[in-house]
């Protein structure tokens, strides 16, 4: 019903605009085709009938054009309508209300100057048009770009619209800072580094009561979470603030002890440097997913829990001759493969698999290879 109201609306737009535009032509008509039947009024629409003639032609020629280019239109249309969409979606709500003000402030000045400007000869009618534009962005980006000053200005203004750093910062005062001096050796303590928070994985096998011990996050490691969770990077943004929810799923709904370390090394820059640091004073083991950590670490003689590891571990083995139902998702990189995967992710090629695309069909597994991404499952149609 959507698509049609859209098509019926194109088509008389550019039926009008077209009309409109041959009707201002309908002079040079009359000019090159001096027949007075052509000057000729009519009555009934108060107009000659050169002019009616090329209203005529286009409305017929523009609503033809809107009918024929308006589902081309209305995809373009959808597919901007879900960019803007997606767009607002990863958008913070102090950065949406600080635009929008922005931008009605732009365009509030932008008609303010376009008024002193509108009186000039040709070009008059169309500096207000260029005014919004250019002054309706800077508006929308300077906002954005200073919403933490701007709102600073209004105390006034409730929490939940002060800037997306400030929100962050007081998730992070919930967590407390301040913690007992640790005991070398005292607890069985496991450390954890800010990719392995990110990852996420790491509350659930905290959920599951596997780890045992304490969990010890540092306060350097917190810091960097917050730094990120605060970047204007807005993939950096959602990965930060991932990170600090699953900080608070671990302390709130897991079944092992979690404590925040207040221990800091200023003269040490990089935030693995300090952690190996750290995990070799109180003799802790480090739970990580980072591939360059975990080497540096053993080299350290520091013992690394890596994730990666557990996760690949815990996969269902699989024996040359067993059948399994998978659904072919997808061609291989040979010809006439197919690729389908398990519910943990793990990929199955299947030979002649290409003729059953999109649809289950019970295979035989040939071979496994392990590899450092993963393991990789060989098979073929039954």
């Amino acid at each position: 019903m959507l698509d049609k109201t859209l098509r019926l609306l194109i088509t008389l737009f550019l039926a009008i605009a077209l009309a409109t535009l041959l009707r201002l032509a309908s002079p040079l008509l009359a000019t090159y085709i001096s027949e007075e039947f052509f000057s000729m009024d009519i009555e009934i629409f108060e107009t000659t009938l050169a002019s009616l003639i090329c209203v005529l032609t286009g409305g017929i020629l523009g609503g033809v054009s809107g009918w024929l280019l308006s589902p081309f239109l209305i995809r373009k249309l959808k597919l901007f309508s879900i960019f803007v969409e997606k767009q607002l979606g990863i958008m913070p709500v102090p950065d949406v209300i600080a635009g929008a003000a922005g931008l009605a402030i732009g365009l509030i000045i932008a008609n303010l100057l376009s008024y002193s400007f509108a009186k000039i000869p040709v070009v008059g009618d169309y500096i207000p048009v260029v005014f919004s534009i250019i002054i309706g962005y800077l508006g929308l980006h300077v906002t954005i770009k200073k919403r933490s000053e701007i709102s600073s200005l209004f105390d006034a203004i409730p929490n939940k619209f002060r800037s997306h750093a400030k929100i962050e910062t007081e998730k992070v005062e919930e967590i407390p800072l301040e913690i007992p001096k640790i005991e070398l050796g005292s607890t069985n303590y496991k450390l954890l580094d800010t990719s392995v928070i990110i990852d996420g994985r790491i509350a659930d096998i905290c959920e599951t009561g596997f780890l045992e011990g304490t969990l010890l996050i540092p306060g350097f490691v917190l810091e960097e979470l917050q730094h990120i969770a605060d970047s204007a990077d807005s993939l950096k943004r959602i990965r930060g603030r991932r990170g600090l929810d699953i900080l608070q799923r671990i302390r709130t709904g897991s079944k092992i002890h979690v404590e925040i370390g207040n221990t800091d090394y200023p003269e040490i820059q990089e935030v693995d440097a300090k952690l190996v640091r750290l995990a070799s004073e109180v003799n802790g083991k480090i739970l990580t997913n980072d591939f360059n950590l975990n080497k540096v670490a053993q080299l350290r003689g520091v013992e690394v829990l890596n994730i990666n590891e557990l996760s690949n571990a815990v996969k269902p083995v699989v024996i040359p001759g067993e059948t399994m139902l998978v659904q072919v998702v997808k061609d291989g990189k040979e010809p006439g493969q197919g690729v389908a995967y398990l519910d943990d992710g793990t990929m199955i090629v299947v030979e002649n698999g290409h003729r059953h695309l999109n649809r289950k069909i019970s295979v035989e597994v040939t071979s496994a290879l392990q590899t450092a991404a993963g393991r990789m499952i060989f098979a073929r149609p039954r």
